[in-house]
């Protein structure tokens, strides 16, 4: 393990990194960290996941309450209910496969990874198109309520 003595200032701008990033994109900061401390620090890598995991863990927590606090951003219980305990399920497979696949590996799949995403991002459109109505979604309920009470006054 490095001696953070000489480094923790550099510790601190990537951890300040990190949460900038994952805050502001989304991202988990593994994207960030874990290539930062295997390269720059020497880390080896499944240390650095399991930093990574660590420093995710009270950041996502942070990120996610400001997230609900903010009257602008709508998340969804059901989709988080149902992605928790799969996750969790999955982190633990996960770790127990880091534990068997050879460093090599790993980094060639985080490597892959990482670039498979960032093309998949930089070629496919930013907004799934909405259908386009003529008449706005409230008049169009209305008309078909109205259609119904008719139908339901002739044939009664």
């Amino acid at each position: 393990m490095p001696d953070v003595s000489n480094i923790w200032w550099g510790l601190l701008l990537l951890g300040l990194c990190a949460g900038l990033l994952s805050g502001t994109l989304g991202l988990g900061s593994g994207t960030v960290l874990i290539p930062v401390m295997v390269l720059l620090l020497g880390l080896p890598q499944k240390s650095a996941q399991g930093t990574a995991l660590a420093v995710m863990v009270p950041m996502a927590l942070w990120g996610a309450f400001l997230y609900w606090r903010n009257p602008d951003i709508q998340m969804s219980l059901p989709i988080i209910a149902l992605l928790v305990p799969t996750a969790l399920v999955g982190s633990l497979i996960g770790v127990h496969l880091a534990g068997r696949v050879p460093v090599h590996v790993l980094k060639r799949v985080f490597a892959v990874y990482l670039i498979v995403i960032a093309l998949k991002m930089l070629i496919s459109p930013g907004v799934p198109k909405q259908p386009k109505t003529k008449e706005p979604a409230s008049r169009q309920n209305a008309a078909l309520i109205q259609k119904e009470n008719v139908d339901e006054l002739a044939s009664g």
